[in-house]
């Protein structure tokens, strides 16, 4: 039996593709790629919320155009939260790094002396 190894992103996107419904976070990265895909998929949607806004007021239809401003609105305070979480997990990553490297500095330290 040969097992085949994935890294952290590989193991998100075949997840994914697999059942849509589940999705790894197996490490920042993958975090941060879901996220920033989400927020993406915010964008699209507040695109069109805009778009059927201008037609519901070309149409005259007041009762759909404010449930649509609605709609806008709270899609922009979600859209706030997908760029606080990904900034969130950027920093994440880069404390990280950064303490990885700082390790990595202490070991080389203690070897060399």
């Amino acid at each position: 039996m040969s097992a085949t190894i994935r890294t952290p992103v590989e193991t998100a996107t075949a997840s994914a593709e697999e059942d849509p419904r589940t999705v790894s976070f197996e490490s920042l990265e993958s975090s941060h790629d879901y996220v920033c895909r989400l927020g993406q998929a915010v964008d699209d949607a507040i695109c069109q919320i805009e778009a059927d806004i201008r037609q519901a007021t070309a149409n005259g239809a007041t009762r759909r155009v404010e449930a649509l401003r609605l709609a806008a609105y709270k899609l922009g305070l979600l859209r706030g939260h997908f760029v606080s979480s990904r900034r969130l997990l950027n920093d994440l990553r880069t404390l990280r790094r950064l303490l990885l490297q700082e390790r990595t500095a202490d070991q080389e330290r203690r070897a060399s002396t």
